[in-house]
């Protein structure tokens, strides 16, 4: 049983990165990357798009894996 509540741990994070992806993409920005560039003074259309659609995808994988974790 230690495996299983590992794994439903697993998906749990990933379902809450995933929302945290989609609500507050820059957060993930300014947590991420804004340390990369000299100019950081806020995101682009594209990497805030592209965050919540990683965002949703994430969340996604996360809630099937629970799904059937607990179907299974």
């Amino acid at each position: 049983m230690k495996g299983v509540s590992r794994m439903i741990l697993m998906a749990v994070l990933l379902i809450l990165a995933g929302a945290v992806m989609v609500v507050w993409p820059g957060a993930v920005w300014a947590f991420s990357e804004s340390w990369k560039s000299s100019d950081a003074t806020e995101p682009s259309d594209l990497y805030l798009v592209s965050t919540r659609i990683g965002g949703v995808i994430t969340g996604s994988v996360g809630t099937v894996f629970l799904v059937v974790l607990l179907v299974l």
